[in-house]
């Protein structure tokens, strides 16, 4: 396996430099999202004091001005991340070199050195998170071998973006101990192998309440009537990347059409079972992308089915 150089150093040598005492000052990095929209950069800084956050650039703040608007809505939100671990020759982690691993089946949720693959990388990203404070709430192998889950939430407003983003960070730096390289990418294997995608569940404090299946459902409405729009949004690349992935297979709905279902895992929008049943509660959008922004994401939502916005003025650009 692919690993990187740096990954083999000796980390015993390092961890003598680390214990020295920082005699007061404070090491500060600073994270940001950078120009494509889609990777994450950072910088350390030396200072005497502990600095307060600052407001991020990028879409946060479009994002910031949203929430702020339907604050009284309370609207939470959990997002689904999913990934695969890549050597750094691109091939995916525990993959034979000149080959494929045996059908997509015995992986998801698998337990097992033949079924899984980097689970020590999760769960040190997972504790990692932990210790920064980020809400994740569970992990989990997903149906291709290398591929993995973590879950954000449940985040209320500008939160889901913020602690989405830091994850994804984390997860980045875990990964680069140990010499390997998590993606986003929305398809990374092509063929029949499953992509990778952030599925968002959201919910309004009316649709918690009883009787919320119908704030559901008028919600679903909404946003099938702005189909072409999310799409547009739900990648960084205006519906390229999920066409790939948007199939109508694998777990997928085809990203030319909007369908909703109870328990359909193959509709735009899925309604738990549970919720169903109940008759409140939250729904799944499916759609988004792996490599999405969720603050693009969160705002969205928030656009169609809370300020009513209309019509499809964007369209994606998938073939």
């Amino acid at each position: 396996m692919s690993v990187s150089h740096s990954s083999r150093l000796n980390k015993g040598v390092r961890d003598q430099y680390m214990k020295l005492p920082q005699a007061g000052m404070v090491q500060v990095t600073y994270v940001w999202i950078d120009g494509t929209g889609e990777g994450v950069r950072c910088k350390t800084k030396t200072l005497d004091y502990e600095p307060k956050s600052i407001e991020e650039t990028n879409l946060r703040h479009t994002c910031r001005r949203i929430m702020d608007m339907v604050a009284d809505q309370h609207p939470w939100f959990g997002m689904e991340q999913e990934y695969t671990l890549l050597g750094i020759n691109g091939h995916p982690f525990g993959w034979p070199e000149n080959g494929f691993p045996g059908p997509q089946g015995p992986y998801y949720c698998g337990v097992g050195a033949d079924k899984v693959y980097g689970r020590n990388i999760m769960e040190c990203h997972y504790k990692a998170c932990f210790y920064a404070g980020i809400k994740i709430c569970g992990t989990n192998a997903e149906v291709m071998p290398s591929q993995w889950e973590f879950q954000v939430g449940p985040c209320e407003g500008i939160d889901m973006g913020d602690h989405l983003w830091m994850a994804r960070f984390i997860l980045h730096r875990v990964c680069e101990d140990f010499g390997v390289v998590a993606t986003l990418d929305p398809k990374p294997m092509t063929g029949n192998w499953n992509g990778a995608g952030c599925h968002t569940n959201y919910s309004t404090e009316n649709m918690r309440k009883e009787g919320g299946l119908k704030h559901i459902e008028d919600a679903i409405e909404k946003l099938g009537k702005r189909h072409n729009y999310h799409i547009c949004v739900y990648d960084p690349q205006g519906g390229k990347d999920n066409s790939r992935r948007l199939t109508g297979q694998h777990a997928t709905s085809s990203i030319h059409e909007f369908s909703a279902g109870v328990a359909n895992r193959g509709a735009s929008i899925c309604i738990p079972r549970q919720v169903g049943q109940e008759g409140f509660g939250y729904f799944e959008d499916r759609r988004p992308a792996a490599n999405c922004d969720p603050y693009v994401v969160t705002e969205a939502l928030a656009r169609t089915t809370l300020l009513n916005e209309t019509g499809s003025e964007t369209k994606y650009y998938a073939n």
